[in-house]
């Protein structure tokens, strides 16, 4: 006894360094179902994991790691996901992910801060173009301009990145995913200098009310993270306060930006009710009814699933 009480006992500080790494609890179901429109299927099994699942609990017998993440999402309502690429790797596995799981689509694309290290933008542009013709590869994305994590001498390639990709989106008649860190002026000319596609999808919007004005003008569609529902996002939710309900999405962007109470903790689809639960009190918009717009919204996007 004496012992074990001199053992050093964990702090409250070690706890949460501990439990950092942990996927955070189910939350409570949505009352109709909704979809992810973004997600990293492969960064976060990678990084992360898989949340805790088992048979027991209605999910699948084997331990494929995309059908745990399908059935943990399903079981608080969220019934479909998009599989998002950054490169050739993770667009040619989203693409073979999509085509053998009838829960998950899939978008191709070269990430905006990958386009300036590529020895050939021209051969990755050809193979992502390849894949685009693929049926369950529904959008070219992630593409665009990040002045965040790019210098100045990589935005030359980024934009040229960003022209070829939008238009590989309407030749295929596909959305355009698009990733705007840092650079909201310059993606809004780029997309007015070669004419949208006919779908634009802001992915983890991230502007004010007044890049989200111009946004909803053109007639793009909204997607909020978690970031909406982080203290510090009063901007951001006055943005999604005046986006017309039909032209938001929602995704996580998993394995980051975590929804709160669970910031800094591994994200996963499982986690979206928390965020569309923000968004209907940040809208004033009734859950059930902002569920049916968010998935009606993913339908008309890149479905039929």
């Amino acid at each position: 006894m004496l012992a074990a009480m001199s053992e050093p006992t964990e702090t409250r500080k070690q706890r949460a360094a501990r439990r950092a790494g942990e996927f955070p609890p189910v939350p409570e179901p949505l009352p109709r179902p909704v979809l992810d429109s973004h997600t990293h299927l492969d960064i976060t099994v990678s990084e992360a994991g898989v949340p805790p699942w088992s048979p027991a609990d209605g999910g699948p017998a084997d331990r494929d790691p995309v059908a745990v993440a399908v059935a943990v999402a399903a079981s608080v309502g969220v019934d479909r996901l998009v599989q998002v690429g950054v490169d050739v790797a993770s667009s040619r596995w989203g693409a073979d992910v999509a085509a053998d799981h009838p829960a998950v689509l899939a978008t191709v694309a070269l990430h905006p801060n990958e386009a300036p290290r590529l020895p050939d933008l021209d051969e990755a542009l050809r193979e992502i173009e390849a894949l685009a013709a693929r049926d369950r590869v529904r959008g070219i994305g992630e593409t665009g301009m990040d002045f965040f994590r790019t210098g100045e001498e990589g935005r030359a390639v980024q934009e040229e990145s960003f022209r070829a990709h939008i238009a590989i989106a309407k030749r295929y008649g596909k959305t355009l995913v698009v990733h705007d860190r840092d650079a909201h002026a310059d993606v809004l000319r780029i997309l007015d200098d070669e004419g949208a596609p006919d779908t634009v999808v802001l992915h983890c919007f991230s502007g004010d009310a007044d890049f989200a004005r111009e946004c909803v003008r053109r007639g793009y569609l909204l997607s909020f993270a978690g970031t909406v529902t982080f203290g510090s996002a009063a901007a951001l939710r006055e943005a999604a306060a005046l986006t017309p309900v039909e032209q938001i999405l929602v995704e996580t962007d998993a394995p980051y930006l975590t929804p709160m109470p669970h910031r800094g903790r591994p994200n996963a689809s499982y986690l979206i009710p928390l965020t569309v639960r923000s968004l209907a009190e940040t809208t004033g918009t009734d859950l059930d009814e902002l569920c049916a717009a968010v998935s009606a919204t993913g339908d008309r996007a890149f479905g039929p699933w």
